[in-house]
């Protein structure tokens, strides 16, 4: 896992919620782009879901 997949996952498991990746920017403040990138490739490793369109949220583990 990357540093900003990491750090993207670990706004959302803090943030408690299912959030906006506009959200995840403000909370990192990593580029939109890298954001999208993160989200992109953790929810290819199953590490996130999308509870409904535009928000993500954490598996539990």
């Amino acid at each position: 896992m990357t540093d900003q997949e990491q750090k993207v996952l670990t706004a959302m498991k803090n943030a408690g919620k299912p959030v906006r990746p506009g959200d995840i920017v403000k909370l990192t403040g990593l580029a939109k782009d890298e954001v999208s990138q993160a989200i992109s490739e953790l929810k290819k490793k199953g590490k996130i879901a999308s509870p409904k369109r535009c928000f993500y949220a954490p598996f539990e583990e």
